[in-house]
């Protein structure tokens, strides 16, 4: 696959880090068009995944390892400067997997990931969705384009299904036996009304980092509060970066890319 077509934008060189944005179950990156060109100083990237969008013509992607192996090889150019990975629900699990297919092949690991209201990979697969019928799931897609202040018309909410379940289909194959210690600093993120994923159904998070590297934070908003970037999740992902990308003060989790 293309490397110039996993990103909305090429990054550019001057920002000191940069912070990976994952996109949500049926959606692609635009979802993201109202968030800042930077957060605490690291460039936003917004990732675009195969099936949607200005990647229409193209297969899905099929399952999340499938998925991970290619946003990697992707990303890799750009991964030559401390960066984080950010998905909230359906996007935080293909953000994990791609963190951990780069930590598996010895490439450059995020440096911080950030989940936001999904469980871990081995307490999953989890989440009303999962059970919902292509008649509910088309009335759940058109809320969500309600959301970011779309009409789109009914082709558009057709096509838009049709990726959606099949991102759904890789969500319910994912799963792992065992939690993986990552290197990365790991920060879950719950939002204190969600009614789809609850704060206390993160906790698994906590066994994929090393002891002091796991993080949690409860924000105030529902499960589509990120949409519009609030003030209080900027503020959690501009001080995690800000602290490095180790707790003891060295910056990088793998071999950066010259």
């Amino acid at each position: 696959m293309s490397r110039g077509k996993w990103l909305l934008r090429r990054p550019g060189g001057e920002a000191a880090s940069r912070l990976f944005l994952f996109p949500y179950s049926g959606l692609g990156a635009s979802m993201y068009n109202r968030w800042p060109a930077s957060v605490g100083g690291a460039e936003v990237c917004a990732v675009q995944f195969p099936g949607r969008e200005n990647r229409i013509r193209e297969p899905h992607y099929g399952t999340y390892e499938e998925l991970a192996a290619n946003v990697a090889e992707g990303l890799l150019p750009y991964l030559d400067r401390p960066f984080g990975f950010f998905g909230h629900c359906g996007g935080a699990l293909p953000a994990f997997a791609t963190a951990l297919h780069l930590f598996k092949e010895g490439l450059p690991t995020p440096d911080w990931l950030f989940l936001s209201s999904q469980v871990s990979p081995h307490d999953g697969p989890f989440g009303r969705w999962l059970g919902l019928n292509e008649d509910e799931l088309r009335v759940e897609l058109e809320l969500f384009f309600a959301k970011l202040g779309a009409q789109p018309d009914p082709d558009i909410i057709e096509m838009g299904l049709g990726v959606l379940i099949d991102d759904l289909e890789a969500n319910k194959k994912y799963h792992l036996d065992e939690p993986v210690e990552m290197p990365s600093a790991l920060h879950a993120i719950g939002w204190d009304v969600d009614k789809e994923i609850r704060p206390e159904q993160m906790g698994g998070w906590e066994r994929y980092a090393a002891e002091g590297r796991s993080h949690s934070a409860i924000l105030p908003g529902d499960h589509h509060t990120f949409l519009g970037a609030p003030e209080g999740l900027l503020q959690v992902l501009a001080d995690a970066m800000a602290l490095g990308a180790t707790e003891d003060g060295t910056e990088g989790t793998g071999e950066r890319l010259a």
